[in-house]
């Protein structure tokens, strides 16, 4: 019992971090991809609006 107990405390740190590692990745690819959809929406809106009202292009 005490040997798995002092195993457990031994991993305890790794998989504390490991999961601390786990949460920040997911944060930051989540982050990313709503990121770039924001951009792509953005993007889109601007080619709409330039292309209803062809004055306004940066094209001229």
């Amino acid at each position: 019992m005490d040997t798995t107990l002092a195993v457990l405390a031994g991993l305890t740190p790794s998989v504390g971090v490991g999961l601390l590692f786990w949460f920040a990745m997911r944060k930051i690819l989540r982050a990313d991809r709503h990121e770039r959809e924001a951009l792509e929406r953005m993007d889109r809106e601007g080619m709409t609006v330039t292309s209803e009202n062809p004055r306004n292009s940066a094209s001229h």
